[in-house]
């Protein structure tokens, strides 16, 4: 059978352990897929740099429009990033029936509807694998192992940098500033971290595992994200001895009202396997009716495990032939005219339960003062600890984790616990999932 030809947009990072991967597994992807697969071209703005990368084998042109107009691509792999140039380009690849391969979690956490509708009316693909959690086949799993079941929730670490940090911050004791200045000498934040760091980046992947698991439409706009910036270093201590670890998830979860969709800094019970994810790496849970709890674990990103997704989607194409489109499995998972509409809910009707920690005057009736604003709200305590502030003499912070609860009620008794005299600085609040 004739090679399926690639045309490959960008080749940094993920494209060249993509360029890489496929020469030298040449022929067990071959097998695998019962046709070669070949790089026929390469587009980067750097040729030198690009033909250095891929040698004189493989034409490396400086305008990705001229592989979309190759007649001889079949699919274009996109790895460019980004919300601009790639959104272009995708769309035009598209219009030309060219199916695509893209890691590209921003591009189809805000446009993907856009370029999936695109993408059917003109008979072709879309994949993805590599634009969730790298080299782990979350999408597969989500989109075609777990078919039979109704998921009900999803927890995933899905941004290395930020686990990396967090997991510093607990072993080494030092503040996230400190933290992160050593994540950039060590290559595993950028110099500008900001889509790690406060929590975008995952909750992109959020946005779009979030649709497949439950067959609504990606709503990224609607995604509630928070980052580690101000974590504390002090939290993470209290938080080890209550038996938790602090970790940023993307979590999406079904409710009778709606879905929840939320990135933030989340206490786990140190007993969940997810707490013992360390590093860079990455993990996702998965909890279905049928199945139960599901866990994946791997490399979130680098070169070849990311080109690892890359080439798993170029093997699906190489196998789909002269398929009929109506027949291929959905972008997400549903068949499109079956996506619900059903709503993101607003951070205020979230239910989950909750860490507080309050800098209080070391003095009599002061946590009954505290736990009665609770009560008001209808909030039980699960636990409490009360440790001597290093602040100063006549203080104390008061440790207090929660039964679930609405986040809006949460919110009221923070506002009011923070107006009484006797506390004497911001409450810090965190959320805490039990995952079970």
């Amino acid at each position: 059978m004739k090679p399926l030809q690639v045309g490959l947009l960008g080749i940094g990072t993920v494209g060249s352990g993509t360029f890489a991967v496929l020469q030298r597994n040449r022929e067990e992807i071959r097998r695998r897929a019962g046709r070669a697969i070949e790089i026929r071209c390469v587009a980067d703005l750097d040729v030198a740099r690009a033909r250095a990368l891929v040698g004189e084998t493989v034409p490396v042109l400086a305008d990705a429009r001229a592989v979309i107009a190759d007649p001889e691509v079949d699919v274009v792999v996109e790895l460019i990033g980004g919300y601009g140039i790639a959104r272009t380009l995708v769309l035009e690849a598209i219009a030309a029936g060219k199916h695509v391969v893209t890691a590209n979690k921003a591009l189809l956490a805000v446009h993907g509807t856009e370029i999936f509708a695109a993408a059917r009316e003109r008979g072709v693909v879309v994949a993805f694998e590599a634009a969730v959690a790298g080299g782990i086949p979350i999408i597969k799993a989500l989109r075609e192992g777990l078919t039979a079941n109704r998921i009900e929730w999803i927890a995933g670490i899905i941004n290395g940098t930020t686990n990396f940090i967090l997991s510093e911050m607990r072993s080494k004791g030092l503040d996230f500033d400190v933290v992160l200045k050593e994540a950039q000498r060590l290559g595993y934040a950028e110099a500008d971290p900001t889509f790690d760091i406060e929590g975008v980046d995952a909750a992109h992947k959020a946005t779009i595992m979030s649709a497949i698991a439950f067959g609504i439409p990606v709503q990224f706009e609607r995604a509630h994200v928070e980052g580690i910036t101000q974590l504390q270093a002090v939290d993470i201590r209290y938080a080890e001895q209550l038996g938790y670890r602090i970790k940023l998830l993307g979590i999406a979860r079904r409710r009778e009202a709606g879905i929840e969709l939320r990135v933030h800094p989340t206490l786990v019970p140190a007993t969940r396997l997810i707490a013992s994810v360390e590093g860079a790496m990455n993990a996702v849970v998965v909890q279905g009716d049928a199945v139960g709890t599901t866990l994946y674990y791997g490399k979130g990103a680098g070169s070849e495990p990311t080109a690892s997704a890359v080439i798993a989607d170029l093997v699906d194409l190489a196998r789909l032939g002269t398929a009929d489109p109506a027949h291929r499995v959905p972008h997400l998972a549903f068949q499109p005219g079956e996506l619900a509409a059903t709503p993101i809910l607003p951070i205020d009707e979230v239910f989950t339960a909750f860490y507080l920690r309050l800098r209080v005057a070391d003095q009599a009736g002061v946590l009954a003062q505290v736990t009665a604003l609770l009560a008001a709200q209808g909030i039980s305590i699960d636990a409490l600890l009360q440790r001597e502030s290093a602040e100063g003499e006549n203080q104390t912070d008061v440790i207090i984790l929660t039964h679930d609860t609405v986040e809006g009620r949460m919110r009221e008794a923070i506002a009011r616990m923070q107006d009484l005299p006797t506390v004497l600085a911001p409450i810090v609040s965190l959320r805490k999932e039990e995952l079970a």
